[in-house]
């Protein structure tokens, strides 16, 4: 069996298989390898020290912290179904973590409900970071091995049948990974080599080595990372974490080098492969093509969108919602209409001018919109999530927009299940850092100590896994109508999947709170206050709330459409 690791530093490399070390050669490049006897557990040593995980690995068996274990990709048998892979522009998106989607906790859990996602219309199914992480529990965001799956969850045998399944049932799979850091506690990749850099720093520390010396490997490592969720898993397409986080300097930008990699493995696998990035720069190279000196991925999240569009739903008017809460009808409008909201403006809760004016003649699609995300409803302090009326209120501006919508897991049917951070480490001391983290963090705005979930309670995440027997009957059963409905709507006409900005016109009143969207021969109509607000022309396709002649009750929506040519 050949075994290969990059360890530039070294100056005795060992591979340990089964408990019996052999040495390897070094070569080029800080590279070395060597034949040893087949095995099943193993690990490298450097240096005479203690065995450690392959940072290449496919496979932690024992987490982190264990030894390695090899896969043979090619031996698993995908089902002969008809999956061809399908393009971002005009689908909808589901975002999911696999750990509180299920009681279950698993692939073979979050797989038995395939089925509710196919019911419901959606296109492709997201997963949260399945990376390995300390303990079983966790968003997914504090991994440390890019190659490998979290065995409780699975691991990649359970990832491939996940996979599988969804592909027979017509769902593409999108997976989040991150690039950006790796998690506290479970990290070794520091013993190899530069793998990280002082010379940049992110809010996790130093930055991952992305134009330093040794970088040239280091981006190969995780470029080689996202192509191997691509291509051994038959993943679809990947969320990028926090790419404004990706500090480079180099000529050619990480994202770019990666995209054009993609853009390569898309051409002989013959079937659609995309990157999503999640970047709060509001800055529309991040989607521009590469030959107009973009990096060239094909969507990135809209955070702007979902501000605006929260502020009008819950009146708040904290925080980074300030500047959308002053006149959120307005703030949606102009969101809806140039893509984002902070295009070169002054933004308050930065105190300085935000981003630059999204092309207006690049498709919408390139934007994701939603009404909530991990993110927004797992960094509240009680990880709450909008209500019955406010998500019904929302959903036909997500899903009529000329954005890419996405959901998040529950939504549809109005969970009454918070999300709320959790964690497990098994370190105590870092455990104890988290909750006191956490206590201080929400404390500093208002809260009681005691209000503050504690992230390494077992209770925090049962409170956040979700209940399958709310959208069977209820108010849960109504909302969950009223989404596959527009989400049907949206698949039927081709006036509400134009992701052409210029084809979109708002009209707003602040006063009633009223606010209309003109999508081909649809009006969009929500009244978002507590006045009577009016219907428009049209016959009524759809509703929610109270409607009456030419009368949109308070809390309501409308959605109808004009006759041709009138």
């Amino acid at each position: 069996m050949k075994y290969q690791v990059w360890a530039p530093a070294a100056g005795r490399v060992e591979v340990e298989v089964d408990g019996l070390s052999t040495p390897l050669t070094a070569g080029p490049g800080g590279w070395w390898r060597g034949e040893a006897p087949a095995g099943q557990d193993y690990g490298f040593r450097l240096d005479g020290a203690g065995a450690l995980p392959d940072p290449r690995s496919a496979r932690q068996p024992y987490g982190p912290d264990g030894l390695s274990r090899l896969v043979d990709h090619a031996a698993f048998r995908w089902s002969d179904c008809d999956w061809h892979g399908r393009a971002l522009p005009g689908a909808v998106l589901y975002e999911l973590h696999v750990g509180t989607f299920t009681p279950a906790g698993t692939f073979a859990g979050a797989e038995q409900k395939l089925d509710h996602l196919v019911e419901l219309g959606v296109d492709f199914v997201q997963l949260l970071p399945v990376c390995p992480f300390p303990g079983r529990h966790g968003w997914g965001y504090d991994g440390v091995a890019p190659w490998a799956v979290h065995e409780p969850y699975g691991g990649p045998e359970g990832l491939k049948r996940f996979v599988d399944a969804a592909h027979r049932k017509g769902l593409g799979v999108i997976l989040d990974v991150v690039h950006n850091h790796l998690g506290p506690s479970g990290n070794h990749l520091p013993a190899y080599g530069p793998y990280f850099t002082e010379r940049h720093h992110t809010p996790w520390g130093a930055a991952v080595n992305l134009d330093a010396p040794g970088s040239d490997e280091v981006r190969a490592y995780l470029i080689g990372s996202a192509l191997a969720w691509l291509r051994d898993y038959r993943i679809d397409g990947l969320r990028l974490d926090a790419v404004h986080a990706l500090v480079d300097d180099r000529a050619v930008h990480f994202l770019e080098e990666l995209a054009t990699a993609v853009e390569s493995l898309a051409a002989s696998v013959n079937r659609p492969l995309f990157l999503i990035g999640e970047s709060d720069l509001n800055n529309p190279r991040v989607t521009d093509p590469r030959r107009l000196g973009g990096y060239g991925l094909n969507a990135q999240w809209s955070d702007d969108f979902h501000h605006a569009l929260h502020a009008a739903v819950t009146g708040e008017s904290q925080g980074y919602y300030a500047d959308f809460g002053r006149a959120p009808l307005a703030a949606l409008a102009k969101t809806l209409t140039r893509g984002w909201f902070h295009d070169g403006t002054w933004s308050s809760f930065r105190g300085r001018h935000h981003g630059r004016p999204f092309p207006p003649e690049a498709g919408a699609h390139r934007l994701l919109g939603y009404a909530q995300t991990h993110d927004q409803i797992g960094n509240r302090a009680l990880g709450d999530r909008l209500t019955t009326t406010q998500l019904a209120l929302a959903a036909p501006l997500v899903l009529t927009s000329p954005f890419t919508p996405m959901l998040f897991m529950g939504e549809e049917w109005g969970a009454g299940t918070p999300w709320q951070y959790f964690t497990d480490h098994t370190d105590p001391e870092l455990a104890e850092a988290v909750r006191r983290g956490r206590r201080r963090e929400f404390t500093e705005h208002g809260w009681a100590a005691e209000q503050v979930p504690d992230p390494q309670a077992p209770a925090t995440v049962s409170r956040s896994t979700l209940d399958w027997s709310e959208p069977r009957a209820g108010e849960h059963a109504e909302l969950l109508g009223w989404y596959r409905r527009l989400i049907r709507l949206r698949r039927e006409h081709p006036a509400l999947l134009d992701p052409r900005l210029s084809a979109v016109r708002v009209d707003f009143d602040e006063a009633v709170a009223q606010l209309t969207v003109h999508r081909g021969e649809f009006r969009i109509a929500v009244n978002f206050g507590e006045k009577p607000g009016e219907v428009p022309a049209g016959e009524v396709v759809a509703h929610w709330g109270e409607l009456g002649t030419g009368r949109l009750g308070p809390r309501s929506c409308v959605i109808t459409r004009e006759a041709a040519g009138s």
